[in-house]
């Protein structure tokens, strides 16, 4: 399983970085069969965001170190490195560009962008 994570370089300017999740095979939920489980890690709230279709935000850095989930829609992220990506219903986005310029995002396609928002501290 492949994500994108937005990341900050020492200067504060955030670029994307590619990455799969690791798993091992545990048991998850007893008594059912063991299965594949990532690392877990404890999230501090969960939101849900609808964007209109066209809607087009400002440069702006992630408040809390989050993962993004693309419900429906296009949602485009550009990078503070110029790099643009777009991101479609069930892809993942980690976003951690807490400090530096942070990235601009928008929804794409002329449809509106429904996300759920998990975040970190």
């Amino acid at each position: 399983m492949r994500y994108s994570i937005l990341l900050e370089d020492a200067d504060g300017i955030s670029y994307f970085e590619d990455r799969e999740v690791d798993f091992e095979l545990k048991t998850f939920a007893p008594p059912a069969s063991p299965f594949l489980v990532s690392k877990e890690v404890e999230a501090a709230r969960i939101a849900f965001l609808s964007l209109p279709a066209g809607w087009k935000g400002v440069q702006h850095r992630s408040p809390k170190p989050q993962l993004a989930t693309v419900l429906f829609g296009t949602f485009r992220v550009q990078a503070g490195s110029g790099e643009i990506r777009d991101f479609k219903t069930g892809d993942l986005f980690w976003a951690e560009d807490v400090s530096g310029s942070g990235h601009a995002s928008s929804a794409e396609g002329g449809e509106p962008v429904n996300l759920m928002i998990a975040q970190f501290q």
